[in-house]
């Protein structure tokens, strides 16, 4: 029960974003990473491929009862937007939006891939229950807020590491979070990929907990997100 519907209905507050402490396993990014960044495209706003981008949240249990629970992975291929890509890094940009009732919860795949945190297959009722919750008026909300909007405000670091500041609004809650990325392009894709950590308190957020904090949900989560643009 507490599997079915505690753990569900924080699993997708954080859908749009979050995560506790870094894993060891690697963004999924779809495009081999270049070997120099002398490949990038000349400098132009490009399209947002939704067939290879991702975000990727990962959600971890908490509290002297966490084994009542699980750790899940929601996934969204939904992406839309655009890479804008200056002369210069700090006047390049992006924008975001993530539907957020196209959230895939605890496919199987995804969580073999996330590794021994995220073990065995989920039935698919508790996977439906568990969307449920976080669309719900208590979570994301979203039949008032049905998209995330993710929106750049600031690149700055090198251009073998960027850090871009960004405005993430979720649940018609916006906050500022900065992030590292890395930057791959080829003829045909510019690619930006960020693994980073970001609490659910930080995006207006309450941590699910339950039984005085017995099970619970950890504030932060993991976020892996991978953006392909096409390069016409």
């Amino acid at each position: 029960m507490f599997k079915r519907a505690g753990i569900a209905a924080v699993c997708l507050a954080l859908a749009a974003c979050a995560a506790h402490r870094p894993r060891p396993t690697p963004p999924q990014a779809p495009i081999p990473p270049s070997a120099s960044l002398q490949s990038l495209p000349a400098a132009g706003t490009y399209p947002i491929d939704s067939s290879r981008s991702e975000l990727r949240v990962l959600v971890y249990r908490a509290g002297p009862l966490a084994n009542l629970g699980h750790n899940h992975v929601l996934v969204n291929h939904s992406l839309s937007g655009s890479m804008r890509l200056a002369e210069s890094l700090p006047a390049s940009s992006f924008s975001l939006s993530v539907p957020v009732a196209d959230f895939v919860v605890d496919d199987a795949q995804a969580r073999q891939q996330e590794g021994s945190d995220f073990p065995g297959e989920i039935p698919q009722d508790a996977k439906e229950g568990t969307l449920h919750n976080m669309l719900s008026a208590a979570v994301l909300n979203a039949a008032e807020f049905p998209t995330i909007t993710v929106k750049s405000l600031n690149i700055g670091g090198t251009q073998d590491e960027p850090t871009v500041s960004a405005t993430i609004a979720v649940a018609g809650h916006e906050s500022t979070v900065s992030a590292p990325f890395t930057l791959q392009g080829d003829a045909h894709h510019l690619t930006a990929v960020g693994s980073f950590e970001l609490r659910q308190t930080a995006i207006g957020l309450k941590p699910y907990s339950l039984l005085g904090g017995a099970l619970q949900v950890q504030d932060a989560m993991q976020i892996k997100l991978t953006l392909v643009a096409l390069i016409s």
